[in-house]
């Protein structure tokens, strides 16, 4: 989070308001610990890969090219593996500078709605980096979190908002990391699942259980929409919005779904 607000009430440590700056320090120690890391680790990589070990000689390639990245005062994101046999072992090497980074810019409550000049140049930094950025007001969430639930909508509405910086930040870091969420409803319970952007059914099933993913025999799926507007299920399969899926139906944002499996 970046302090994108002037205002005397909250100093900050430096006695400036620059938060390119402050996201250049904290991505300079995430670095150095990251140099640090592979300063010890390539070395026996690459010993290894001479040797004839053909993981290390995949993983000191795409570990090197990390290494050069940090010694140039660059993350370590920024590399580029060459097949996915690369991909899997900078995944796994879990570097800091490596993952997936969400500006979220912290402005004055009059911001909220559309940012200001500081947000702007945070959002510019991102867009240059394939990096995430998102506008909130830390005030308004806290006004909020002390609102009655039924008063919540029309306080966003007078300041110009639709939804909750909470709830911005939650989709800016869903779309950055290729997640959707799909629903389970029944008479007991409604439960939101994560799964990644692109996954068919029976991988969706498998966030259940794995037991559904093994058996699975088709999905019937409502969309969200259509879910909320026809008053649930029973509304939805009478307007002809339920529809029976099977292990090739890809899973949509917002999907309403219920698994038929063998056990």
């Amino acid at each position: 989070m970046l302090r994108c607000f002037e205002g005397g009430d909250v100093t900050h440590v430096e006695g400036r308001v620059d938060p390119i700056a402050d996201a250049e320090t904290v991505e300079t120690e995430l670095m150095l610990a990251d140099l640090e890391s592979l300063e010890r680790r390539v070395p026996n990589l690459v010993k290894k890969a001479q040797q004839g070990d053909k993981e290390a000689k995949i993983e000191a390639s795409v570990l090197g090219q990390a290494l050069e990245l940090l010694r140039a005062s660059r993350p370590a994101r920024l590399v580029q593996p060459k097949d996915a046999e690369e991909e899997k072992a900078l995944k796994r090497a879990q570097l800091l500078t490596a993952k997936p980074v969400l500006y979220v810019c912290n402005v004055d409550e009059g911001d909220a709605a559309t940012g200001n000049a500081l947000s702007a140049k945070v959002a510019s930094k991102a867009e240059a980096e394939n990096a995430g950025s998102v506008v909130i007001s830390a005030a308004i969430e806290a006004e909020i979190a002390t609102l009655p639930l039924e008063e919540r909508q029309a306080f966003l509405s007078d300041l110009g908002l639709e939804e909750t910086g909470l709830n911005r930040m939650i989709h800016a870091a869903y779309a950055l990391l290729g997640l959707i969420t799909f629903y389970t409803a029944g008479p007991k319970e409604s439960r939101a699942w994560t799964v990644r952007d692109g996954a068919r059914a029976p991988e969706a099933a498998g966030e259940i259980h794995s037991d559904f993913e093994r058996g699975f025999i088709r999905a019937e799926t409502i969309a969200y929409d259509d879910y909320i507007k026809f008053g649930g299920e029973a509304g939805a399969r009478d307007a002809g919005k339920l529809r029976s899926e099977g292990k090739d139906y890809v899973v949509q944002d917002g999907d309403v779904m219920l698994f038929r499996f063998n056990v």
